[in-house]
């Protein structure tokens, strides 16, 4: 199949709020894409023919190449992860889309989330986020067996539910906000229904908060573009249980 490619290069970090003025659409064309090879397989094919060339090749993040680390974040025609819905873009293949189509490829577009190069962006801001309270900081030894702390399923589920986040970015980049709460959310959501994670409850929820609104995300307007962009199709119940800790845990203090 033939695919044209529109591909946002950029050779330097940006400088500007104003996205145009760092880059630009460069368009490349393949004409023997197979319909079985992954988004990213062909990004490698058009590398290669790019190397072979000596020009310089599209620069974008990837690593398990699984759907579990969320490196692979892509905007492909508008659509964080593209069309097809709960696929991280490494497990999209280009069967999804028709012979002879034009597809446009971008970094995500958030301020938190500046773009280096190409369609790589720093997703700092989320590691900082996590670094603020997304974990549990008691030492509680070695892991136990499975069955020896009962929790209820219905808690597992939800717990599990927010546990499937994998930091990908796809939330902000749909999100007319650029809002981070159904990650923060994700992370407040999956120790909520714990029990371990009851002794921190209250300082987790306040420096999560507090981290995200200063790394500059948006506020939540419940349009739910973050659910429908989320490969792991976390629920926005999440955000409801973040807001609810965080009425919770600001009359507390």
């Amino acid at each position: 199949m033939k695919v044209v490619l529109h591909i946002w290069r950029q050779s330097r970090p940006s400088t500007s709020q104003d996205f145009g003025q760092d880059g630009k659409m460069v368009r490349y064309e393949l004409d023997d894409v197979s319909a079985d090879m992954s988004f990213l397989e062909m990004l490698d094919i058009l590398n290669e023919r790019l190397t072979a060339k000596g020009e310089e090749p599209v620069a974008f993040d990837h690593d398990c190449r699984e759907g579990i680390c969320g490196t692979c974040s892509l905007m492909i025609n508008g659509r964080p992860h593209g069309p097809e819905r709960g696929t991280t873009a490494c497990q999209l293949h280009m069967r999804s889309f028709q012979d002879g189509s034009e597809i446009w490829i971008e970094p995500w577009r958030a301020k938190s989330f500046p773009v280096l190069r190409d369609l790589v962006v720093d997703r700092g801001a989320f590691d900082r986020v996590v670094q603020a309270g997304a974990f549990i900081s008691v030492n509680t030894g070695a892991a136990v067996d499975a069955n020896a702390m009962p929790v209820p399923k219905a808690d597992a589920d939800k717990a599990f539910d927010a546990a499937t986040c994998i930091g990908c970015g796809a939330c902000v980049a749909a999100c007319k906000n650029a809002s981070a709460m159904l990650f923060a959310g994700a992370k407040v959501s999956h120790f909520l229904h714990l029990p371990q994670g009851q002794a921190e409850r209250d300082r987790r929820v306040l420096n999560l908060v507090e981290t995200m609104d200063k790394e500059g995300f948006g506020n939540c307007t419940n349009q739910y573009e973050c659910e429908a962009a989320c490969p792991k199709e976390i629920p926005v119940r999440v955000i409801a249980d973040m807001n609810r800790e965080y009425n919770r845990a600001r009359i507390k203090s």
